[in-house]
């Protein structure tokens, strides 16, 4: 007998494991939803943005009455400003869809209502094969396909939906959209652009030595290099990295990216602690039988391990970067960070994949588990949500074939990217 498609394909080991023995409540998660995506996108109808979602739905109902939000949108197309769009972690039979090997793409998901998201909605990848013609049916009649399609392709070139990166993205491919669609609180902002200035004065000192009230353009600097736009102000820098000027853009941006997820790193390791500590000390609330709670805790331990996984991947592309900047800014060798940025595409996407991951886990757990509320969940909530994580983070584990596992970074004094 054929099996259905998404039966078939490359082992699904992770996906087995999980679901193994647990045959009733399995059967009671399916009946509660057929699409794990719609229950997860229920929970973030009043969250516009994170690392892996953007909700325009949530988005719109929040600026109601905004000119400028009505004015400059996201897309040309009316439905599509309702969308929500989501950074999703492929699996195996998805990939097939693609022409090329890809983990991850751009989801588009149109509710069939924008205020429950749970009811689901038709939707499509970015570049799968076939997903021009899906879109157009999507949007109807409305003008500017092609500016729709221009959007969508540029969104799938960013490893994460990181607002700020997001704003930057979109203003260096010339969209106009409103900065209502990025929800950066100014507190946040104003931490980002000190963060950025303690990183970089080193880098001002070298660049701007000769220029006079050095300390008093420091402030000044920063907003022009977080700034979008090509900026004067910064050709010492250009000219201290020695970088053309065709290159100089694309150089800038991945090395604000780095920036910024140092920074997004340094606010989530609290969080991250939070996790492995109440990962140990969450309760199930109701009947489990022995077998279940076996194949929890297996889980859990699984989960610890590819979190630490993750989370040193990602250092391990930090490191590189202080490296090179140290040689920069001590030894004074300029072209080896400007090799660095010119070669980094490629890291950069890497790093903002798994800085994703990591800040998806860090605040969807808390979001499941909110503060002085009781650390307590029913099994199909705890699986469900474990697996996702799971899932999300990749290949599976052998504990028989990892090392024993290093303390986290977070639980040293010293962990501070």
């Amino acid at each position: 007998m054929k099996l259905p498609r998404r039966a078939r394909g490359p082992p699904w080991d992770d996906a087995i494991r999980v679901w193994r023995g647990r045959v009733r409540w399995r059967v009671r998660a399916l009946r509660q939803s057929a699409d794990r995506t719609y229950r997860s996108l229920r929970g973030l109808e009043k969250t516009a943005s994170t690392s892996r979602v953007l909700n325009l739905a949530a988005l719109a109902a929040r600026n109601v009455g905004n000119f400028e939000h009505q004015q400059s949108p996201f897309f040309a197309a009316t439905s599509l400003n309702g969308a929500v769009i989501v950074r999703h972690r492929l699996r195996d039979q998805e990939r097939e869809a693609f022409d090329r090997v890809r983990f991850t793409a751009t989801k588009l998901i149109v509710p069939f209502e924008r205020s429950d998201l749970g009811l689901g909605g038709h939707s499509l990848f970015v570049a799968e094969r076939g997903w021009l013609d899906a879109l157009e049916e999507l949007r109807g009649e409305a003008p500017d396909l092609a500016r729709d399609i221009a959007v969508l392709e540029a969104i799938d070139e960013l490893p994460s939906l990181d607002p700020f990166l997001l704003r930057e993205h979109m203003k260096r491919r010339g969209f106009h959209i409103s900065p209502s669609h990025f929800e950066i609180s100014a507190p946040d902002l104003a931490k980002m652009q000190r963060f950025v200035g303690a990183e970089i004065a080193k880098l001002i000192e070298l660049a701007y030595r000769e220029t006079d009230g050095q300390e008093d353009n420091i402030a000044r600097l920063v907003e022009a290099l977080l700034s979008a736009k090509t900026d004067d102000r910064l050709e010492p820098l250009r000219v201290t990295l020695r970088l053309e000027r065709e290159h100089y853009r694309e150089g800038i941006f991945a090395w604000k990216g780095f920036l910024y997820y140092k920074w997004v790193l340094n606010t989530l390791w609290g969080n991250l602690r939070d996790v492995f500590n109440e990962l140990g000390r969450v309760r199930v609330v109701g009947p489990i039988d022995a077998e279940t709670s076996s194949e929890l805790e297996i889980l859990k331990n699984r989960l610890r391990q590819k979190m630490e996984r993750q989370v040193k991947a990602v250092l391990k592309h930090l490191n590189v970067y202080d490296e090179v900047f140290q040689q920069l800014t001590v030894e004074g060798n300029a072209l080896a960070f400007r090799d660095f940025l010119l070669k980094s595409p490629e890291m950069f996407l890497s790093l903002g994949d798994g800085c994703g991951l990591v800040s998806h886990i860090a605040t969807y757990w808390r979001y499941q588990f909110p503060r002085a509320k009781p650390l307590a969940a029913n099994i199909v909530q705890l699986m469900d949500t474990l697996q996702d994580f799971e899932l999300s983070l990749g290949a599976s584990v052998d504990a028989a074939d990892e090392p024993a596992p290093e303390p986290p970074p977070w639980s040293r004094s010293h962990a501070c990217v």
